[in-house]
């Protein structure tokens, strides 16, 4: 498996990485944003939301319907996201549609027209999308864990909430871009079948230009929530929520952490597949996953099961949670790894799972680890090594967030 990466910072701060993939007949393109909803105003959770949905009304010398059929006519598929430390654009095509579509994209991040006019549809495309979080009491609750397991900001719904949506004006549009929206610290991630002297030439006719913003602070993080809490909701479910703190990706025991999340939660073998809903039916889903930002990490648990079975559902997953410090097995080990490898020899031939992962390294780490690396990290992994790890670092201090009719005892 050989890769290649390579990385060049402009002057203003943007970064472009790139892995050149001579064996795909497409590229992708991956654009890191710092204006995540962590940098939302106290008051307006959600702008940055709605200036990323905004932005896709019309940019430079396009309108909303040029700048979809101009997409369109290259064949690219798109995407758009905000998180909390990023808003984020991606687009896909053939190789040799790469560079008109980063010309495009250059005009949706630099010159977006944000358009007074859209600003009401815009403002009920995030309103439905709110509405769509209470119809769906599992990623409700899940919300709630999240908001609750991280400091504010960096715990926050990116939708924001329906008051401060409601009170948002194009000024306060405008105004976040213009304080947010700037090359400092911005990331370029390329993946595919590109050449890398014009690619990079283009980034820099497209972007170098850019006038850099002195820094700005990082947001405030304000002191956690309760460890327990209840949500009434009228249902005959009950949403069951769990956390604990773990280790960044940053971090060198990051993949012994990680390692231990797939035995619990990866594949009907895992343990609270097994345990929780296969020997007792208690619940219809139940799982765990990583999730990572840049200076702090959690495992994130959720059950969905009957309100007459809520309590035992939670007592067996805090059972499950508290034996891992016993540690792992190894025949759960080479199914891990199975698992973990089948995942990147596919992301291999993904240009789109490759721009992402290369940005996201670069903003996690200031380098890109290659599928080698992250292979050989895997196969470094043992029993001994990650059971070591859960002895020092037990799952404990719970934050547990239940959704439904009756609060259970914790």
């Amino acid at each position: 498996m050989t890769q290649e990466i390579l990385a060049h910072t402009f002057a203003n701060g943007l970064t472009l990485v790139a892995e050149p993939i001579a064996s795909l007949e497409s590229a992708a393109l991956s654009i890191l944003v710092p204006a995540g909803c962590a940098y939302d105003p106290e008051d307006r959770n959600g702008l940055a939301a709605v200036m990323c949905e905004l932005s896709l009304r019309g940019s430079g010398e396009r309108d909303s319907r040029q700048f979809v059929r101009d997409l369109e006519n290259l064949g690219v598929e798109r995407g758009d996201s905000t998180s909390a430390a990023h808003v984020s654009y991606s687009a896909a095509t053939l190789a040799r549609n790469c560079l008109p579509a980063l010309e495009i994209l250059a005009d949706l991040v630099r010159r977006p027209h944000l358009p007074g006019d859209q600003l009401e549809a815009v403002r009920n495309v995030v309103l439905q999308e709110l509405q769509a979080i209470e119809d769906e009491p599992s990623q409700k609750v899940m919300l709630e864990l999240r908001k609750r397991q991280h400091p504010d900001a960096w715990g926050r719904n990116s939708q924001g909430s329906r008051p401060d949506v409601e009170a948002i004006t194009l000024s306060d549009v405008k105004r976040f871009h213009a304080q947010w929206v700037q090359p400092r610290g911005m990331i370029l991630g390329v993946a595919g079948r590109i050449d890398w002297p014009s690619l990079k030439d283009r980034v820099g006719e497209l972007f170098g230009d850019w006038t850099a913003s002195a820094a700005l602070p990082e947001p405030p993080s304000k002191i956690r929530q309760p460890r327990v809490e209840h949500i009434p909701h009228e249902s005959n479910q009950t949403q069951i929520s769990i956390a604990y703190d773990s280790v960044p990706y940053r971090d060198p025991d990051y993949f012994q952490a990680w390692g231990a999340v797939g035995v619990l939660s990866g594949g009907m073998s895992s343990r609270l597949f097994t345990e929780v809903r296969e020997k007792r039916g208690l619940c219809y889903t139940v799982y765990a996953s990583y999730h990572t930002l840049r200076d702090r990490g959690a495992v994130l648990c959720y059950a969905g099961t009957s309100a007459e079975r809520a309590q035992e559902t939670l007592d067996v997953t805090l059972a499950e949670l508290r034996r891992l410090k016993h540690g792992i097995e190894p025949g759960e080990l080479d199914r891990l790894k199975a698992r973990i490898k089948s995942a990147l020899i596919m992301q291999q031939e993904s240009s789109s799972a490759r721009s992402g992962a290369v940005a996201r390294d670069w903003y996690h780490l200031g380098r890109v680890r290659t599928l080698a690396e992250l292979s050989a990290i895997v196969d470094e992994l043992t029993c001994e090594s990650i059971n070591s790890y859960l002895g020092e670092n037990p799952p404990r201090d719970f934050m547990i967030v239940t959704l439904g009719q009756q609060a259970l005892s914790a």
